[in-house]
């Protein structure tokens, strides 16, 4: 029996993963405009240069690129709310659509500001955090949405689930570090790698290089993090949490190279962009485990009742 008593809403469930998948293409716009150090080459707001369509040349092309991109994911956003409000039985699940619209516009009045002031460090890494929070709400309503979740039985996630929550409070941690030492231009305060400043330990007399090291450090967390979430997800026995748990140490790993790369490229704008959008990827998968957690799936609840009874 399908949750609320209704089958799942095919069609809204795949324009809600079109919307996470078009906010992930947002934030790796936005970690371009900042790898190439475009973020004041349109200077006001919410014209460019006093129109809609300024000529996309030079850093113009980055910045500006990314006010269309977020534009379009604004009204995706819109439409997936009003779509929720009328089409979704929970309440809840209509909620987090508001919810999302109303980050959304929120993160727009930020990334105003941020040009307006001049990009100011504060502003700045509060847009990229409630980026971050955005794209969490959208992954979220993707996944409550699937027929997977609204078919499936609830179920105690007990230490798995409690393992997945850590797991994305680190991350989104990493991230919140990771805006401060990218807006604080702190990417090179240690050039690098693996050692730093030629030691394990570097001298952390000064905020850029102490803000460096500790992205490095969060990073060793997230992967241990996620190694523990495999496994605990291999020991649940079921295979929908192991292939997740398989795709977050991957991509965990792919991230700690990207960094590593980062740092020895000095900062090559295609590289520091992708660590960028994988650290978001790497989010929204620890998310989805976590969600996973709470609900088991039909076949899954079958197997496990004809366990018991051949048990008894």
């Amino acid at each position: 029996m399908a949750e609320a008593g209704r089958p799942a809403n095919v069609g809204l469930h795949r324009f809600a993963v079109a919307a996470a998948i078009a906010t992930l293409f947002l934030i790796f716009a936005g970690g371009l405009v900042t790898s190439t150090e475009s973020g004041l080459s349109v200077p006001d707001w919410p014209l460019s240069y006093g129109r809609l369509m300024p000529p996309m040349v030079g850093g113009i092309l980055y910045e500006h690129g990314h006010r269309m991109v977020a534009t379009t994911v604004g009204i995706l956003t819109v439409i997936l709310a009003v779509w929720l409000s009328r089409r979704e039985p929970r309440r809840w699940v209509r909620r987090l659509g508001w919810a999302a619209l109303a980050a959304v516009v929120a993160q727009g009045v930020l990334g105003g500001i941020t040009v307006i002031f001049l990009l100011p460090t504060a502003v700045s890494v509060a847009h990229a955090c409630l980026a971050q929070t955005f794209f969490c709400l959208v992954v979220t309503i993707a996944v409550v949405t699937s027929k997977r979740w609204r078919e499936g039985r609830a179920a105690g996630g007990g230490g798995v689930t409690r393992i997945g929550a850590a797991t994305v409070a680190v991350v989104f941690l990493q991230l919140l570090v990771g805006a401060l030492m990218r807006h604080n231009k702190a990417g090179l305060a240690i050039p690098d790698f693996p050692l730093a400043l030629g030691r394990v330990v570097p001298p952390l007399d000064s905020f850029p290089v102490a803000i460096h090291f500790l992205h490095r450090v969060t990073a060793v967390l997230v992967l241990g993090f996620a190694v523990a979430c495999g496994a605990r997800a291999f020991a649940s026995r079921r295979p929908g949490l192991k292939k997740t748990a398989i795709l977050l140490i991957g991509l965990v790993c792919v991230q700690i190279t990207l960094g590593a790369l980062t740092v020895l490229t000095h900062k090559s704008v295609a590289i520091t962009t992708a660590h960028v959008a994988t650290g978001a990827l790497i989010l929204g998968t620890a998310l989805a485990f976590t969600l996973a957690t709470l609900k088991t799936g039909r076949a899954a609840g079958g197997a496990r009742r004809a366990h018991l009874e051949a048990v008894a």
